[in-house]
């Protein structure tokens, strides 16, 4: 199973605050845990929302707004890609975790990412060739093997 881990943002992560040296380290350390254990599949922190936008849709009609965004509890500071046996593992992996937002009350939330098993077969194929491109055009330095191999898509050789 596949879970988002997702770091919630704070006033200070808004704010455009790095985190220091120290926890830059004591992070390093514990997603070097989560490599050597096989459960991460990709990570990364977000800038704050004031150098982003949001897309709303309304039928046909597509609005931009601007950030900053005004509910920081709702907002994202970073996230994990995990791969677990469970969300318990998932939950036991994120009490290991060092306090993200130390100095302020900090939250992870885990979403579980739907499987192509789980939806209709007969889009999973598809899916998987779509991803495999995607991924491969997001990084050309993999090559299309190892991209479509990360998916489980067949790679169509050339």
């Amino acid at each position: 199973m596949r879970f988002m881990v997702i770091v919630k943002a704070t006033k200070s992560s808004e704010a455009g605050n790095l985190p220091s040296e120290e926890r830059l380290t004591e992070m390093g350390k514990f997603n070097e845990e989560l490599i050597k254990a096989g459960v991460m599949l990709a990570a990364d922190g977000l800038q704050a929302s004031s150098k982003g936008a949001r897309v709303k849709f309304a039928g046909e009609k597509r609005t931009v707004i601007d950030g900053p965004f005004a509910e920081t509890k709702e907002l994202v500071a970073g996230f994990w890609l995990w791969k677990c046996a469970s969300l318990q593992e998932a939950i036991e992996w994120v009490k290991r975790c060092p306090d993200p937002m130390p100095g302020e009350e900090g939250e992870i939330e885990i979403r579980q990412i739907f499987e192509a098993e789980e939806l209709d077969l007969r889009f999973a194929e598809e899916k998987a060739k779509r991803l495999a491109m995607m991924h491969a055009a997001a990084q050309p330095e993999l090559g299309d093997e190892v991209a479509a191999a990360e998916v489980g898509a067949p790679v169509e050789k050339r």
